[in-house]
């Protein structure tokens, strides 16, 4: 591992990168070449561990044999882009099958780009159902920076300066069963005509916040009970982060819609058949997932997590690296640890230091990312292994316990 980081082929290209692009959120000056299973290669040859499987995006880590092997039949079809909603495909087919062995009974699913464009489709389907009234979401919550799912969201108040919004009702993102705010929700629909209920059941952007089992477990009521769409936001969750498929399954629940991506290397909105528009084109996506080698990678995904026991991996390996952490927590600023497998939030007294650590960790061969105000997120690939967590945890300790 070179210390003296970013190296000479990563500075020309962050260089190019400040020059020509937006300087948007990046956060320490890594620069992504290769990599193999949960190891990141820069340009200059130096490797680092990733806690981070690009937010849930990389769930069975870099170079896997099963996703090298799809790549490679693509590597000479010439046709790996399409128009998915108005050409069909094997790929799309075989995706909606697959996925739909790991949904609720009835569930159908319509694909497109990326996770703001699931949610913006989930809130479509609601507003035709139910009309153009207030949604309700969550203090804290990231749902897209897309304009309408941006009505949505509300972990950084720079993500909506000065444009435009939708009307919304906010309610509180309880992580408490005893939460005094936890039946507001009930009192917003007696009081107000609805289109739906979003949120997440762990705040992604917002800090990894874990909802208490009561406050869905009321959100799922109060929907079923007022008519109202339950849409919980899997974005980041799904795909067997949280040692289950969906993270709204830890809850006992099923939500009428579901908004996924990352994991799934396409965008998916899920609902329930009950809510399909009548309309045919009232739902339309210029791609809807027409990357042929994207759709191909996703359900080649679920097959392996499927095959490999990855699930339970996610959760043994989750629980190993939580006992590790709350090791460090009331050391030099580390204040709290929560999570479910492997989608872990650590908190930090200030910002200044978590952003300061993020940093020195980097520096150390270590990944990992901020969320929230003062949290880092831990989402390491389901693939990792024991001696990768007590590498992490080793790299953890030894960063996190100075000052």
């Amino acid at each position: 591992m070179n210390h003296k980081l970013p190296g000479p082929n990563a500075i020309r290209i962050i260089n190019t990168m400040k020059k020509y692009v937006y300087d948007s959120t990046f956060i320490y000056p890594l620069v992504i070449a290769n990599g193999h299973d949960c190891i990141i290669e820069d340009p200059d040859g130096n490797k680092f561990l990733d806690f981070t499987s690009n937010i849930g995006a990389c769930p069975i880590g870099y170079s896997h044999p099963d996703v090298m092997e799809v790549l490679a039949e693509y590597s000479t079809n010439g046709t790996h882009k399409i128009a998915g909603q108005d050409f069909y495909s094997k790929e799309h087919a075989d995706l909606a099958e697959t996925i739909s062995t790991i949904l609720p009974q009835n569930f159908k699913t319509f694909f497109t780009n990326s996770g703001a464009e699931a949610v913006e489709n989930a809130i479509k389907i609601a507003y035709r159902r139910m009309g153009p009234l207030p949604g309700i979401s969550c203090f804290g919550a990231f749902h897209g920076r897309t304009l309408g799912a941006l009505n949505f969201t509300f972990s950084n108040p720079v993500h909506k300066y000065n444009f435009p919004e939708l009307p919304v009702k906010r309610i509180k993102f309880c992580t408490k069963d005893d939460d005094p705010e936890i039946d507001v929700t009930e009192s917003l629909l007696k009081e107000n005509k609805i289109a739906f209920i979003l949120t997440e059941t762990i705040q992604g952007e917002g800090g990894y916040y874990v909802a208490s089992k009561k406050f869905i477990k009321n959100l799922r009521k109060c929907a079923t009970q007022y008519g109202v769409p339950l849409i919980l936001d899997e974005v980041q969750s799904g795909i067997g982060h949280t040692g289950k498929w969906w993270a709204f399954e830890h809850y006992g629940v099923t939500p009428d819609i579901i908004s996924a991506a990352k994991a799934l290397q396409v965008g998916a909105t899920i609902y329930n058949k009950k809510l399909e528009p009548s309309n045919k084109s009232a739902l339309s996506s210029t791609w809807g997932g027409g990357n042929r080698i994207d759709m191909a990678i996703g359900m080649r995904t679920i097959q392996v997590i499927k095959r490999d026991k990855l699930l339970e991996n996610a959760t043994k390996m989750g629980t190993m690296l939580m006992k590790g952490l709350h090791e460090l927590v009331g050391k030099n600023g580390v204040t709290d640890v929560r999570g479910l497998g492997l989608m872990i939030g650590l908190e930090f007294d200030t910002r200044t230091r978590r952003d300061k650590k993020l940093t020195k960790l980097f520096r150390n061969g270590l990944l990992t990312l901020g969320a929230g105000h003062k949290s880092m997120r831990i989402i390491p690939p389901l693939v990792i292994t024991r001696d990768q967590i007590e590498r992490g945890l080793a790299i953890m300790n030894q960063v996190l316990s100075r000052n």
